[in-house]
């Protein structure tokens, strides 16, 4: 099994195991940071006098840090970007734990009411994100079965920046598009890898064959 998954993708050799144990503390660290960071701006009063208030405004930060696509892209590229998908496992596994338990936290302690029910969908991923985590760190590769990931990433990705159905199509905003883009450069291996997981993934969006199944 582990030879047929290395012919997928080869994992990269540490000898630093200090590094390592540092580099997943550091998943936690910043899982639990924009977990405060989210909660943080769905709390702020937005004052159209003050600049920056006027830039999270514009870019709808607030909304962008409450729904999954972004943090999808981040924990992508937490899995993408590991030296092992055990070690993809791990990290991304770290990133959902702390960025749920510091915003459950904050919002108990700074706005006075329990998410519990909000965050059960969150927690759920929390549990999925090892598995989720190994599978796609495999994406990265210019190998069939990578391309098929890849291709399923688009297509998870697409339904959360676009607005799309099978006979429309429509633009969320920049900052989603940005998003999406960005979950491409992850993912990019080479320009025939990265062109094939578009088209399937787009196609498979516009059919979008999970929504039986569950929200997207």
């Amino acid at each position: 099994m582990t030879e047929t998954l290395n012919k997928i993708r080869e994992p990269l050799k540490i000898t630093n195991k200090s590094m390592s144990v540092f580099a997943s503390f550091m998943m936690l660290v910043l899982g639990t940071a924009l977990g405060i960071f989210a909660k943080w701006l769905d709390n702020l009063e937005l004052n159209s006098d003050i600049w920056w208030h006027r830039i999270i405004e514009k870019l709808d930060l607030g909304n962008v840090f409450s729904e999954m696509a972004i943090w999808l892209l981040i924990a992508l590229a937490i899995a993408v970007y590991s030296f092992h998908p055990l070690k993809a496992a791990v990290n991304v596994f770290l990133f959902f734990a702390g960025m749920c338990a510091s915003y459950h936290i904050y919002t108990i302690m700074f706005s006075g009411f329990d998410p519990s029910d909000y965050m059960k969908l969150w927690y759920g991923l929390t549990v999925a994100s090892p598995f989720i985590g190994a599978v796609c760190w495999y994406a990265k590769s210019k190998t069939a079965p990578a391309i098929v990931i890849s291709a399923l990433i688009v297509y998870i990705m697409a339904r959360y920046c676009f607005n799309m159905g099978m006979v429309y199509f429509s633009f969320r905003s920049v900052i989603y598009t940005l998003i999406f883009a960005g979950a491409l450069t992850v993912i990019y291996r080479g320009p025939r890898q990265v062109a094939i997981a578009f088209v399937s993934g787009m196609v498979l969006a516009f059919i979008d064959p999970l929504s039986r199944f569950i929200q997207i």
